[in-house]
């Protein structure tokens, strides 16, 4: 027998939508008539009120209705960090068409394999992006895409596939669109960086972001008040942190969001001077760029509340000269993947000084334990993989039975990452699993070895990496941007100083720059495919 429910059946099926659910196209809606004439978003020369932004989203997503778009469709958005990017991401949110934002960087081969894994109706996009966008559809032809939606100059089609204006689909009634949309719809699907095989594209449903959001301003002390809180997006809205972990809490709690093409570290000084900055989240060597900017003396840095970095360790000496130039700002470090909507682990300030290396606590809403091989849970202090349970992980991979069963064996999601928890419960890193070195029956941690180099006065950057050593197996390489007139065998020296023997790094190679992610991550994979190549 069902348990204990009400009887609704004399109740519209869409009021019962409407008053229950977990909708991010709501998101947007709730903030217009909190925050009113307060500003969304800053892009440009152009501020946005949350009220403007909402009827430009309801604009859109009627549009799109009217072309047919339904429920469960799915758009491609190839679009840097803008206001069409925002309003497309909240069209397509309240009339529940699955979005999936296009990794700016992607070759046209990456893009069509993306467009034919995933079945996309169409691809928003700008005129600037059509010269790799065409090829990408013919090398795709024959699967899903329909239309090409273009901001900027469009041409009459792309590829032999029809083009229309953007500004054409916006319809002219702005009143709020309300159609059903359930809690566990799909709202994006992201896809990985694919470094050990082909990209996963990653589901994940409204009611997971949203408690991801709420997470995150909890975590990073966003909330509502009289006056906004102030934070700048420079990471790029495709990538799952900009786009969960910044930009929804934000405006989520009625911060105005000041939108960056990209990290320029002048342009960024001078929003501190241009605006009262409260939130910033980068990468440690944004940070230490951003800190060079002799601008930002005119800038009001008190005013800096949270400072967040990730993907990178943060050398102690930047942490310590940022926590001088920013006094009143936490810097913590926050964690997770696309899997796991970040953040899934966020350093509380107190760990200060204390914890700097760790990756913290879990968040509120995320259950995290250490398994063995076997799937058995470890005990404090026992290193083992980083497991999660939470309402915001993930519905699964697309596509991809065979992943979806690797990923959730045992009854927990695998992240692939290797780590103890401690008395505190408080998450340590140990290494991607794929990235540990064996090395003479030994396991050492490229993550710990980064660390130290990064010591070092002149190492601005650094990837570790195992390569293939016919007496060690693999053999710890380093591979490094220096600042100065200094060699790798100074830093060798420097390193064996420091490190255990194994530990040590075999050589330090001195090289102009490291291959990177359209987020700025180090992608070792390419790092240790070329040196393998160079040893041989």
């Amino acid at each position: 027998m069902p348990g204990m429910r009400p009887d609704l059946s004399g109740v519209d099926p869409l009021t019962v939508n409407l008053t229950h659910r977990v909708c991010v196209g709501d998101l947007l809606t709730r903030s217009a008539a909190h925050y009113g004439d307060r500003i969304a978003l800053v892009d440009g020369g152009e501020e946005i009120s949350y009220v403007e932004l909402n009827a430009r989203a309801n604009a859109l997503a009627r549009g799109f209705l009217d072309r047919g778009y339904q429920r469960g469709d799915a758009v491609a958005i190839q679009m840097q960090n803008s206001w069409q990017f925002v309003t497309t991401f909240f069209a397509l949110a309240k009339i529940g068409v699955v979005a999936m934002p296009l990794n700016l960087l992607l070759s046209a081969s990456d893009i069509a394999y993306q467009l034919a894994d995933s079945g996309v109706r169409a691809v928003v996009t700008e005129d600037v992006f059509l010269g790799v966008l065409g090829p990408a559809i013919g090398e795709a032809d024959g699967h899903a895409v329909t239309e090409v939606i273009v901001s900027g100059t469009a041409p009459a089609d792309v590829s032999g596939v029809a083009a229309m204006a953007y500004d054409a689909v916006f319809a002219a009634d702005r009143s709020s669109v309300e159609v059903i949309v359930d809690d566990r719809d799909i709202l994006h699907c992201l896809y990985t960086s694919g470094t050990t095989s082909r990209p996963k594209g990653v589901v994940t449903s409204h009611v997971a972001v949203q408690i991801a959001a709420l997470g995150s301003a909890l975590g990073l002390g966003l909330r509502p008040d009289t006056e906004p809180a102030v934070q700048p997006i420079v990471l790029p809205l495709f990538h799952v942190t900009a786009l969960d972990a910044l930009l929804l809490p934000s405006l989520t709690i009625g911060a105005t969001v000041v939108l960056l093409r990209g990290f320029d570290p002048a342009a960024l000084a001078q929003v501190f001077a241009d605006h009262t900055v409260t939130h910033l989240t980068m990468l440690p060597m944004m940070w230490g760029a951003l800190l060079q900017q002799p601008s930002l003396a005119d800038g009001d840095t008190d005013s800096l509340i949270t400072g967040l970095y990730a993907m990178a360790p943060m050398p102690a000496e930047l942490l310590t000269a940022l926590r001088a130039r920013f006094p009143q700002a936490a810097f913590i470090l926050g964690s997770g993947q696309t899997e796991t909507t970040p953040a899934s682990e966020l350093q509380w300030s107190g760990h200060q000084g204390v914890k700097d290396n760790s990756w913290g606590p879990a968040t509120v809403t995320t259950d995290i334990a250490i398994m063995a091989a076997d799937g058995t849970l470890q005990a404090p202090d026992e290193e083992g993989e980083i497991v999660y349970r939470s309402p915001q992980l993930m519905e699964g991979y697309w596509n991809n039975v065979d992943a979806n069963t690797e990923a959730f064996a045992h009854g927990w999601f695998h992240g692939g990452d290797i780590g103890y928890l401690d008395d505190e419960a408080v998450v340590w890193f140990t290494d991607r699993a794929k990235d540990i070195i064996k090395t003479g029956g030994e396991n050492v941690s490229s993550v710990e070895v980064e660390r130290v180099l990064l010591g070092h006065e002149a190492v601005a950057e650094v990837a570790v990496v195992g390569l293939p050593d016919d007496h060690w197996g693999e053999v710890v390489t380093a591979f490094v941007v220096v600042t100065g007139d200094i060699d790798g065998d100074s830093i060798h020296a420097w390193a064996r100083e420091r490190l255990a023997g194994f530990k040590a790094p075999k050589s330090v190679v001195v090289v102009d720059a490291l291959p990177k992610t359209a987020t700025g991550k180090i992608q070792k994979n390419v790092v240790r495919q070329k040196g393998s190549a160079g040893s041989r």
